[in-house]
């Protein structure tokens, strides 16, 4: 049976939503009326997610998981689940339900018109402090200016995507992955669904703001060389104006009287020099670093099991038996 929808669900100590999580899905993709598979991705749980999910796998054929063997990163556990997803259209969604399933059939009717991505944007984000309100407003714009690419604001990794889009995806194996910024630079035919981001069902965030951070560098480095030429930049204008004091002081020196000894002055400018070349230091082994874990050429994940795949196995082998007789 040909699966038209799957739906890719990463998970990260999701024991209090993983339930409701699967029965609004569920009852969103049952109102399509067409076959499809729910993927749940663990990624490296230590609360009872797996297991919770595994008991779904037996009760429901829709249902189909991947057990990560460690943890490896919400982007990493997002492209496994591509990897492994066999409908005609793919839509990921995390399983807080800040996203909500609902929104899905919007985008599948978008699909149906010809698109071959559609990302969810966000109008409004509820329960969410001013501070991460304020600093996601911040990130998006800057990521839009700093990089390459044209990444649209206020979207996230809930969205649907044509199988095609994801094939391309598939031969994209860098690590240090930011996937909403793959797919804006696949390019294809690309539209928006409206929604209003929700209060977080259960459990906790995730992504701290040390993460975000991660995230966020990950996704500049990725897709742009601006601040190596920033770090340029910053370099010849600090030259300049080091030059242009160098003059003031050989002035004073020279003419005035008002220059008085002392280890302040240099101390301070030493301290404020040695700071910049740190920072561009850091920024230089940002890249470095990525082409470091370039060069080593591990897998992305390594998936420790999969279930919810044998009932489909046997039923296609009874399939294949009749059809012998």
């Amino acid at each position: 049976m040909i699966v038209k929808y799957s739906i890719i669900v990463p998970m990260f100590n999701e024991e209090e939503v993983i339930e409701e999580t699967y029965r609004r899905l569920r009852e969103v993709l049952d109102r399509t009326g067409e076959e499809y598979e729910l993927l749940f991705v663990n990624d490296g749980s230590r609360d009872r997610t797996v297991e919770i999910v595994d008991r779904l796998c037996q009760s429901d054929r829709h249902v189909r998981l991947l057990n990560f063997s460690r943890n490896f990163g919400h982007q990493i556990a997002i492209t496994a689940g591509m990897d492994y997803a066999a409908g005609q259209a793919i839509v990921v969604i995390d399983a807080d339900l800040q996203d909500p399933p609902d929104v899905i059939l919007k985008m599948i009717e978008k699909w149906k018109q010809g698109y071959d991505v559609v990302y969810g944007q966000r109008l409004k984000r509820k329960g969410e402090t001013v501070f991460k309100k304020v600093t996601a407003l911040f990130f998006y714009r800057l990521l839009r200016n700093m990089t390459n690419v044209d990444i649209p604001v206020d979207t996230g990794d809930f969205r649907l995507i044509d199988r095609k889009v994801a094939d391309v995806l598939k031969g994209l194996k860098e690590k240090n992955r930011f996937v909403r910024g793959l797919v804006s630079w696949v390019g294809f035919r690309q539209t928006s669904v409206e929604y209003v981001r929700e209060e977080r069902w259960a459990g906790e965030t995730k992504y701290p703001l040390k993460r975000m951070l991660r995230f966020a560098m990950d996704g500049i480095t990725s897709f742009s060389h601006k601040p190596l030429r920033l770090a340029t930049y910053l370099g010849f204008g600090l030259s300049g104006l080091s030059f242009v004091y160098l003059l003031i002081v050989l002035g004073q020196a020279l003419f005035t009287n008002t220059t008085t000894p002392g280890w302040a002055s240099i101390v301070a400018i030493n301290l404020f020099f040695n700071g910049i070349m740190l920072i561009l230091l850091g920024i230089i082994g940002e890249y470095i670093g990525r082409i470091y874990d370039e060069s080593k050429d591990r897998p992305l994940y390594i998936v420790q099991e999969v279930r919810g795949y044998e009932r489909e196995r046997d039923e296609s082998e009874a399939v294949a038996g009749r059809s012998k007789r």
